[in-house]
């Protein structure tokens, strides 16, 4: 327990929720006062990066057999096996000593399905379009599976149909905003780009024309500002059964052929399996399960990325002795930029940034052997941050 105190301190992780799981289980046993175990070795020794951490592992190993007389022959199994080294994500924590790891965040918001007549009022009505009209994107969540024991509001299950009527609703509601909006007495409310928008788009409506034409003659903040439902971002998940999460079915195969001139991402999901990952307490239990299912990872995980993606969005780190941050900004966004999303005032009196990248620092180890290796970057305004760069900021307001 002591050596695996020790070598809990001496490494700090920045990786994905798995690792952080993986971390937070192995330290709950140090701190409880349970002894730890091969498995725990095992599992740590998948995320262990270089030689320093095998001869960590093989002193561990050497006290547990002397102190704790466990079995020697498998302890020396794991050994020879630590050896053949695989994939990094630990941080050398004489890099970065941080006592908080805070990750990025993306919010995703329940909101109950539309019904037909929803624009007039029927089910939610306008509880959910105004719900709606607040987000950044929309993910259509289908039903594409058979089953006697959860109930549909319609006589069969038919996701083509719930797609129609989702995007029907919406298509009137923008109507009825786009007519209001219009109208003599709210023009003066509307500037001159916002009002060729409104009347572009109800040509598109009135005419059955694509609407997402404006997508090419207005920048993002202007469609934005336009609160139009059927413009917003859209991400199609179909919801599966267990047989069906590998390979789809003929309801995901409709929904495919549905959407294909959108150019919009169709994912697969079984929520079911998603409800019973997050019942599992331990980071084990939720492999087992995975693996039994044959899947690599819980569907979600998949479902955040494209979420991100979808929003043309990614992530920077910053990390110090307090903490390390995960910041999520736009795709694009300069150096500058990037900081203002800290505070303003590091964007009005940026100077430069330091800059190294993720794969390298978890390649190498620390940021000294980055500085070592010439990877270690300072850059100016025109700087643009890419996915995974982690920054330090100098600045003078």
């Amino acid at each position: 327990m002591r050596y695996g105190a020790l070598f809990l301190s001496k490494y700090s992780l920045i990786g994905s929720s798995k690792e952080i799981i993986l971390v937070n289980e192995v330290n709950s046993r140090i701190i409880s006062g349970k002894a730890l175990e091969t498995s725990d070795l095992k599992k740590i020794r998948n995320y262990a990066p270089e030689d320093e951490l095998v001869v960590w592992f093989e002193e561990i190993i050497r006290k547990s057999i002397q102190e704790n007389n466990l079995n020697a022959a498998e302890l020396k199994q794991f050994i020879d096996e630590s050896k053949e080294k695989t994939n990094v994500s630990f941080q050398n924590s004489s890099s970065f000593i941080s006592k908080k790891i805070i990750n990025t965040t993306i919010s995703f918001v329940d909101i109950a399905g539309l019904v037909k007549g929803a624009s007039k009022g029927e089910g939610l009505g306008n509880k959910f379009l105004s719900h709606i009209r607040e987000v950044d994107a929309v993910i259509h969540m289908i039903r594409c599976f058979d089953s006697d024991d959860i109930q549909n509001v319609n006589p069969n299950v038919d996701p083509i149909r719930d797609l129609e009527i989702i995007e029907t609703e919406m298509m009137l509601a923008d109507l009825e905003s786009i007519q209001k909006r219009l109208e003599k007495s709210n023009k003066k409310n509307v500037d001159e780009e916002q009002l060729k928008m409104l009347e572009i788009a109800l040509d598109c409506i009135n005419n059955d024309k694509d609407i997402s034409i404006l997508k090419t003659q207005f920048d993002d903040k202007q469609l934005n500002q336009s609160g139009l439902l059927s413009i917003k971002p859209k991400l199609y998940v179909c919801n599966v059964d267990e047989a069906s999460v590998q390979n789809g079915n003929h309801f995901v195969d409709a929904v495919r052929a549905a959407v294909k001139d959108e150019g919009a991402e169709v994912l697969v999901i079984g929520a079911k399996i998603e409800a019973d990952i997050t019942e599992l307490e331990t980071y084990d239990e939720r492999q087992m399960f995975l693996d039994e299912l044959d899947l690599d990872e819980p569907g979600v995980n998949r479902l955040i990325r494209s979420a991100y993606s979808l929003l043309n969005l990614q992530t920077y780190f910053t990390a110090g002795e307090k903490e390390v941050r995960a910041w999520t900004i736009k795709e694009g966004m300069s150096a500058p930029q990037a900081a203002g999303v800290i505070h303003t005032d590091f964007e009005k009196g940026f100077i430069r940034a330091e800059v190294m990248k993720y794969d390298d620092f978890t390649a190498l180890g620390s940021e000294q052997a980055v500085k070592e290796s010439g990877k270690f970057k300072v850059e100016g305004k025109e700087y643009i941050v890419q996915d995974g760069d982690i920054m330090h900021f100098r600045f003078n307001v």
